[in-house]
């Protein structure tokens, strides 16, 4: 089974596994391993105004060669810009910073800040409608959210007049996190897995590691097709050329019932240990 793109609920194409940049560092290092990535094949490139890199992620982006229109490439708004104007500003920025045209997805990075904390609703409410008037101009091709769970969900919906198309979360084996799964899956919004591999903690995991070798794959394989077996796209994240390859070489083998129920029951991952209700940035 073969799956290169899922269908956004407004009909646009996104690839099925994309390239992550979090703490990557700006420069050279962000600049190679983007361009790694693309060499190798990823279509899909992962960034945030956050990270800090994203001139480095834009001159890789211009220096690969590839069409602007083969690549898929998204970014977040952070937390202390939130509101209407800040948002159109932020956006502004992250597409000078990338030297692009457009974005194909922008996504409120949290949403409970320590800047709106008081007045999240109304925070990410604001933040939302200048998302929209960007995707009806064409300049943001799908619109989301990252790290928000059913009740963050609630108050948006109510002023939204576009659903948002994606949630990006934390998601690896020992963190199914099934509520929020199951709520987009229910409302069409397609989920993402930040920290596909957790802490690295999974990697050494002796249950997943029998389990790999009974595919002839490694872990860090193993835990991106559960991912995206589970209809999930998974962002990993590496500087290293052979891992930036070997972690897109999931598509020739299947993962049976039996062992995703296995791996599905697993606890003690590890993890990022942030809370969206409780992070203090």
């Amino acid at each position: 089974m073969k799956e290169n793109f899922y269908v956004l609920n407004n009909d646009y194409k996104i690839p099925s596994i994309g390239f992550g940049t979090f703490r990557t560092p700006s420069g050279e290092e962000t600049e190679q391993s983007v361009l790694n990535a693309i060499k190798a094949g990823y279509r899909h490139i992962d960034c945030a105004a956050a990270y800090g890199n994203e001139k480095s992620v834009g001159d890789a982006i211009r220096k690969s060669g590839i069409a602007r229109e083969e690549l898929f490439v998204t970014s977040k708004l952070w937390n202390d810009e939130k509101g209407y104007e800040k948002t159109i500003a932020a956006f502004n920025k992250t597409l000078e910073d990338l030297q692009l045209d457009y974005l194909d997805l922008y996504l409120i990075h949290w949403p409970i800040a320590k800047a709106s904390k008081n007045n999240w609703q109304e925070a990410n409410s604001e933040s939302w409608r200048a998302f929209e008037d960007l995707y009806k101009q064409g300049k943001i091709k799908a619109i989301g959210v990252s790290n928000f769970l059913p009740h963050h969900f609630e108050p948006l919906l109510k002023t939204a007049k576009i659903k948002p198309m994606v949630n990006q979360i934390e998601f690896h084996p020992g963190m199914l996190q099934e509520e929020t799964v199951e709520f987009c899956k229910k409302n069409n919004i397609l989920v993402e897995a930040w920290a596909p591999f957790s802490n690295g903690q999974i990697l050494s995991n002796p249950v997943l590691t029998e389990i790999a070798d009974k595919y002839n794959k490694s872990v860090a394989q193993l835990s991106l097709r559960w991912i995206i077996q589970k209809g999930i796209v998974p962002l990993p994240k590496s500087v290293t050329p052979e891992r930036i390859k070997s972690n897109l070489n999931v598509f020739d083998f299947e993962i049976s019932a039996q062992d995703s129920e296995t791996i599905d029951k697993l606890t003690n991952c590890g993890g990022s240990g942030l809370h969206p209700d409780e992070v203090d940035f």
